[in-house]
């Protein structure tokens, strides 16, 4: 039986792997963007107010601002210690915007699929001709989202994979 477990996981593991999106390789520029982005949804997250938001977002760009041009060496601990940081802040109840996973209009009133709008194949020339994700977007291979074929959708963190 624990034979049998094991070789469940391994096939919803490599399942998963299979539907995962490739990550992309980012520059270092692009990796500190998004440490601060993520950085200031997190502090969204934590903070109502919007007055006490925008002073604790100018503080944080403050921090970011006074390490531009820093070496090499020091560039990579301070991101490092950055995204410890950020995991150490995450919310456990991270807001997230109502059509993306764990909102409340995730996959509300999807459209249906033309084929079954139109199962004669008679499908009218002004009828939309773009796929969209699970997050109701327009699938582009420029955002890195396109949910052509099969999708993870993790729930738990809150995202398309």
């Amino acid at each position: 039986n624990r034979r049998h477990s094991a070789t469940m996981n391994a096939v919803i593991t490599a399942a998963a792997n299979q539907a995962r999106q490739k990550p992309v390789k980012l520059s270092h520029n692009q990796e500190v963007a998004r440490l601060y982005r993520k950085s200031l949804k997190t502090l969204s997250s934590w903070v109502i107010d919007r007055d006490i938001f925008l002073e604790e977002a100018t503080n944080l760009r403050s921090r970011f601002d006074s390490e531009r041009g820093c070496s090499n060496a020091k560039a990579v601990r301070l991101l490092k210690e950055g995204k410890a940081e950020l995991f150490e802040f995450t919310h456990p109840d991270p807001y997230c915007v109502p059509f993306m996973p764990g909102g409340s209009l995730f996959m509300r009133n999807p459209p249906p699929p033309l084929e079954i709008c139109f199962p004669d194949g008679d499908i009218p020339a002004d009828a939309p001709k773009h796929t969209l994700n699970p997050d109701m977007s327009v699938c582009t291979p420029e955002t890195g989202k396109v949910a052509v074929g099969s999708v993870l959708v993790d729930f738990g963190k809150k995202n398309m994979e």
